[in-house]
């Protein structure tokens, strides 16, 4: 007979909440708590995460971290001799497989939650507990999508990886009792992609903690135009090096600010009088408070983006490319603007910089749809009906 206890696998810890998958995952992890013991089984990106262990402690039962070891191209080689999506290869560390076995061995353990498909492959393939596998995003397709860009041997890489990870991600949802998604349109695609059954529990924001007024805004000159996100993060670092290049030159007297963790030597190389390079910053609600509008330009984009949600939350003004928006229940043109080429987001930003007013109005009209459709609490309310 199952259980009682949860056993949560997450590809990294879920704290602090900076980034897109730290934050989904936190959240899940704090409702799963809800529903009884959760014991965290999490490889750490490097030492410097050790720090915050102690506060994954504070609501899990347990938790078992090590730090990843194993470079990028030790896992292409892991890779190329098991048969294993190198990007599965590269989060899978022997102690946390003894740790997993030793926890189930236990016979306490009803339900395995499993958050990012990294970490199927702990899941052992015969197992009495119930199985729920997060996936998140069909992160296949976007090695696809890359590749459809990509010369040479990268290319090659590229279509090898969507190839073995499609494979892969269809063999652990035929095992899985339920395969999670961000959005209708990532669960959708999947069930295309494999014809295979797909759930969707969306993204969520904290309406409390993001909204206007918390903060004191960080000083920056104005207009300002604001984009947040992880700066080693390839989609995000196209991003802001193409608005920079050709949005940016459009817009005359208007300053940038790139705001987040780990900015490549791209990234901080586009610093100049009108674009700010933050890097990491301990809170980013001062700079979107500070911000005239926020922009999110991205061209690959899966799910829901948090950046937009809290932008949102926030009463700002958005906007976003159709990737960016993608997922997102807003009206478009009353509380979120997209605009997909230079001249539309040129024209876009202009247009609310010049109007005040209409740039209070969307924003304004975004918190309120936040508010009303994507509090963590509801988008998170299935999940009990999941677990075991």
């Amino acid at each position: 007979m199952n259980g009682s206890e949860i056993l949560f696998l997450a590809h990294r810890l879920p704290f602090p909440p900076d980034r897109g998958d730290r934050i989904r995952s936190w959240h899940m992890l704090q409702a799963l708590t809800k529903l009884g013991p959760v014991h965290v089984v999490t490889p750490l990106d490097s030492a410097r995460d050790c720090q915050h262990i102690a506060q994954v402690e504070r609501i899990a039962a347990s938790v078992v971290a090590s730090v990843r070891q194993r470079s990028k191209a030790l896992a292409v080689t892991e890779a190329l001799l098991t048969g294993l999506p190198a990007s599965v290869a590269l989060f899978s560390l022997p102690s946390l497989h003894r740790a997993v076995r030793s926890r189930l061995a236990s016979g306490k353990i009803g339900t395995i939650f499993a958050f990012s498909g990294q970490m199927a492959h702990y899941v052992p393939v015969r197992t009495n507990a119930r199985f729920l596998m997060d996936f998140v995003d069909v992160d296949s397709a976007k090695f696809a999508q890359q590749a459809l860009s990509a010369r040479g041997l990268r290319g090659i890489a590229l279509r090898q990886e969507a190839r073995r990870l499609l494979a892969f991600d269809i063999a652990t949802a035929r095992r899985a009792d339920a395969s999670l998604f961000v959005s209708q349109g990532e669960a959708s695609l999947f069930s295309e992609l494999t014809g295979l059954p797909a759930q969707v529990i969306e993204n969520g924001v904290d309406p409390v903690r993001f909204a206007p007024g918390t903060v004191v805004p960080a000083e920056a000159p104005h207009p300002l135009i604001v984009f947040t996100g992880q700066m080693d993060y390839a989609p995000n670092v196209t991003a802001v090096t193409e608005f920079v290049r050709d949005v940016l030159p459009l817009l005359p007297r208007v300053t940038l600010a790139i705001v987040g963790r780990a900015p490549t030597a791209a990234v901080r190389g586009l610093a100049a009088p009108h674009v700010l390079v933050t890097g990491e910053v301990n809170d980013t609600r001062p700079w979107l408070a500070a911000a005239d509008l926020v922009v999110a330009p991205l061209q690959l984009a899966r799910g829901i983006q948090n950046k937009v949600l809290e932008a949102m939350a926030m009463g700002k003004a958005v906007v976003a490319s159709s990737a960016a928006a993608e997922g997102i229940d807003a009206e478009i043109g009353v509380e979120l603007l997209v605009a997909d080429t230079p001249s539309m987001n040129a024209a876009a930003i202009s247009a609310l910089l010049a109007d005040p007013m209409k740039a209070r109005e969307v924003g304004t009209a975004a918190r309120d749809r936040v508010v009303a459709r994507y509090s963590w609490d509801a988008r998170l309310a299935r999940l009990a009906g999941l677990v075991a």
